[in-house]
């Protein structure tokens, strides 16, 4: 919105200062600060609106130490995250970018399914809330439209880079000896391309193609992406889900995530350094660093409220619409298949749950009796069985989430 009218200032009248308004610095530093005032300041009437709507957190009693103090907390907190990362980009972002469009639909979809999830808990008084069915149904929903999208609107395009070589030589002027002989590659130009490809981590030069794997079928390489998309939102959104057990852990370890992924948006978008560090070319991508920035900004405002001892929790509300916004926002800048290593946290968790419950049912038929791996599933509980502090342990998984996150974007000088 804003940043139309700083275009059409520019364009149009002499006021000095307008063209600040198109510069991507100036309108990520705005969104993140907008996001944090929002979360920060309309926090706390919402955490007031909530209470006296008596929309608190029903606590299931798992035997873990300080948990039944929680019980009648205010949830549906995702909607304090919603709202702060929306105003923002609604404001300082480009709405006729394909990549911020099909962000804010993701936003909304999750939000949507994970709101409805923490109604039927909260309104019907139904703790399993939404059948798992259902969520399913709604993230499968996402991929297609996220896959669809990637797949016909002519604005989604990589570039291939054409260079052109140039050969130098240094001579000593006094001598006229030659000094140096050495060659040059820049880019001349690039060319529009439509194609399933995606950047693999640690290798040079190489891409997944969707296509090379179907024969150069398009029409199955689409479909096989589709199938991809559909997989990555499911899984992290539900990593995510899971990750949310205990007062500020969601929240802080996907802040560094979320700054890592703007950062690799605003390199793939830029000519000059994607091709310094050669990743993939993808233009107007770097937009999406306004989203980032407000989604960094709204996660931090959020962690406010929600660290511990937490005034309120996110619920569903927040937790799918954030691992779902992660894996969204990962396959539009093309980097998928970095998410293992830069959600590694989630996927520790999620693992550490299929590991428990499989043991479980495995060693209940050989033995006559269930057996575990952990004291307890999701990871964070274990931990919380066995004495550690919730801070600390929320600490120390988001000191991991810094290193993994450190770790990704070494991946682009390794390539």
């Amino acid at each position: 919105m804003l940043y139309k009218i700083f275009e059409y200032l520019n364009d149009y009248t002499s006021l000095p200062g307008m063209r600040v308004g198109e510069y991507l610095s100036f309108r990520s530093a705005a969104a993140v600060i907008t996001s944090l005032l929002i979360s920060i300041f309309f926090g706390k009437r919402i955490i007031r609106f909530l209470r006296r709507q008596q929309i608190g957190e029903d606590i299931r009693d798992l035997g873990l130490q300080g948990q039944l103090e929680k019980k009648g907390t205010p949830t549906m907190g995702g909607i304090i995250i919603i709202l702060a990362m929306f105003v923002p980009v609604l404001l300082f972002g480009d709405l006729s970018n394909v990549y911020i469009q099909l962000m804010l639909i993701s936003t909304l979809w999750l939000g949507f399914i994970g709101g409805l999830d923490d109604y039927i808990k909260v309104f019907r008084h139904n703790k399993d809330g939404l059948k798992g069915r259902f969520k399913i149904v709604g993230q499968v929903g996402l991929g297609v439209i996220v896959g669809t999208t990637m797949w016909l609107s002519e604005d989604i395009v990589i570039h291939e880079k054409i260079f052109e070589t140039k050969q130098y030589t240094i001579t000593d002027i006094t001598t006229g000896e030659v000094v140096k002989d050495y060659t040059e590659k820049q880019v001349i130009s690039t060319t529009p391309e439509k194609t399933t490809k995606t950047s693999i981590p640690f290798l040079k030069d190489t891409m997944l193609d969707y296509k090379a794997i179907t024969g150069g079928n398009e029409t199955l390489a689409w479909l096989l992406y589709i199938m991809v998309a559909i997989f990555v939102i499911t899984a992290v959104s539900n990593g995510a889900n899971l990750t949310d057990g205990i007062d500020g852990l969601l929240t802080g370890v996907s802040v560094p995530i979320v700054l890592v992924l703007g950062i690799l948006a605003y390199l793939s978008g830029h000519i000059i350094y994607s091709d310094y560090l050669n990743i993939m070319y993808i233009p107007d991508s770097g937009e999406l660093i306004v989203f980032a920035a407000a989604f960094a900004g709204a996660l931090i405002g959020f962690l406010w409220y929600n660290s511990f001892p937490a005034q309120i929790f996110m619920g569903d509300t927040g937790s799918l619409t954030i691992g779902g916004i992660i894996a969204v926002f990962a396959l539009c800048i093309r980097k998928e298949l970095l998410l293992p290593l830069l959600c590694g946290v989630f996927l520790v968790e999620a693992l550490s749950v299929m590991v428990q419950v499989g043991y479980f049912k495995y060693t209940k038929r050989k033995y006559g009796e269930g057996r575990r791996v952990l004291l307890m599933s999701p990871l964070h509980h274990h931990y919380q069985k066995k004495g550690l502090f919730e801070t600390k342990i929320m600490m120390r998984f988001f000191i991991i989430s810094l290193l993994l996150a450190a770790m990704t974007l070494v991946t682009l000088k390794m390539q």
